[in-house]
């Protein structure tokens, strides 16, 4: 590889890179921790480079300590794993120091998982971020042997959607009127076409998401692991849509894919959804009262994205406000043994053990004594066999507090929980 390229890439970077307009994201990083961003695709990850890069900088890190470099540059078209050495060469050439790493889109380098644990070896910070499904899987801890601590990285929260849309939400819940207005109406937005940073201010979003999904279903799933039924695998996604709500075993969704005229087994259908989590295309949770057999196998699965989801409903809603209620718990709590549902003789949507919390998810509260009475008293059984510190129903619009049999049960919009989850 030739160094007068590399330098080249080097400078055009630092230049680059301080004039990125970034949406500050909330995460935090050790001093001395190394990192790897793992999601979905076009979450954000490479800002996510950009903002800490630009946190540096205004803490007086100068670039003589940061080598930042995006191995998407066409500039670095076959550049192998034995080239990775050049860049510390050429920074120590151009500075005498040793740089904090930050390494874009790195999985174009074949063998590029050695370079980054010599460099954790080294005791070399490092950055990460990749977009092929194996750097997206639960198997990048092995891949990187324990010395990088993954971040997962979703599309923008609620807040972070207003933040792009210029919306700066005040501390306390205390809304103007033309401030409410102004988030209601863009969280209509946000429920129905999701949070990718892309996305956020794009008219046509529909066109955008459908070229996401695309290259999540064929490039991370279907071509990477060989699969030539990507009818089978379409009618998969398809129907895990229609059912976002509902506990779903492996061997009915293998006869419901096969009740279409494609037989698929339900070994097949077990490979398939590892694939589509390992790529962050759905995620699962589990029902804390059944068996350990039962909890692997009958889930619910959900959708990274509502924007996704959105693409194959029609009648949405009701699975809409689900799926992100879903999500904003696992990306709060953790994606693993965090978030579960209850469903013995009775269902309740979430249950949060951390801090022994049961929410319930409603569209419309007062749409019958029917749907009122099932939402609260399943509340109140669970609250007799789990410990419940909050009872919680989120809705579409309504909002209230009920106290039933000494149970306090609060009510609440979902773009209110959203953005004030502790109210």
């Amino acid at each position: 590889m030739d160094k007068s390229i590399l330098k080249a890439v080097i400078a055009d970077n630092q230049n680059e890179v301080p004039q990125y307009k970034i949406i500050p994201r909330l995460f935090t990083f050790e001093d001395f921790g190394n990192y790897v961003f793992v999601g979905i695709r076009r979450a954000g990850k490479s800002y996510l480079l950009y903002q800490r890069i630009q946190q540096l900088l205004a803490q007086g890190v100068a670039w003589d300590e940061i080598l930042y470099i995006n191995f998407e540059d066409e500039r670095l078209m076959g550049m192998a794993a034995e080239d990775l050495n050049l860049l510390l060469e050429i920074h120590f050439e151009m500075y005498g120091k040793k740089p904090i790493l930050f390494l874009d889109e790195i999985q174009n380098i074949q063998g590029w998982e050695k370079f980054a644990r010599r460099m954790a070896d080294t005791q070399h910070r490092v950055y990460i971020t990749g977009s092929n499904a194996k750097m997206l899987s639960k198997d990048i801890q092995t891949t990187l042997g324990g010395r990088f601590i993954p971040i997962d990285v979703y599309p923008y929260n609620f807040t972070e959607f207003l933040a792009a849309n210029g919306i700066d939400i005040p501390d306390n819940s205390l809304l103007s009127t033309e401030m409410k207005a102004t988030i209601l109406r863009l969280f209509d937005d946000y429920f129905y076409f999701g949070g990718f940073p892309e996305g956020a201010k794009l008219s046509a979003k529909r066109d955008y998401l459908t070229s996401i999904y695309q290259k999540i279903y064929l490039g991370d799933i279907a071509t990477r692991h060989s699969i030539e039924n990507t009818f089978a695998l379409r009618i998969l996604f398809k129907k895990l849509a229609e059912s976002v709500k509902q506990p779903m075993s492996f061997t009915r969704i293998a006869n419901i894919i096969s009740s279409t005229g494609i037989k698929v087994g339900t070994k097949t259908v077990i490979n398939y959804m590892e694939y589509a989590k390992d790529a962050w295309l759905i995620t699962s949770i589990q029902n804390i009262a059944s068996k350990l057999v039962d909890k692997e196998t009958t889930p619910k699965y959900y959708y990274t994205d509502n924007g996704i989801l959105s693409l194959f409903l029609l009648d949405k809603n009701t699975s809409l406000l689900e799926n992100l209620v879903a999500i904003n718990l696992l990306r709060k709590y953790g994606r693993n043994d965090a978030v579960f549902f209850y469903n013995k003789g009775f269902e309740v949507d979430f249950y949060i053990p951390e801090n022994s919390t049961a929410i319930q998810v409603c569209y419309n509260l007062n749409d019958s004594d029917d749907t009122y009475n099932r939402e609260v008293n399943a509340l109140l059984k669970i609250s007799k066999i789990l410990e419940c510190n909050k009872l919680l129903i989120i809705t579409k619009e309504t909002e209230q507090t009920l106290n039933i049999e000494g149970n306090m049960i609060e009510v609440i919009p979902i773009w209110k929980w959203l953005l004030y989850p502790c109210k």
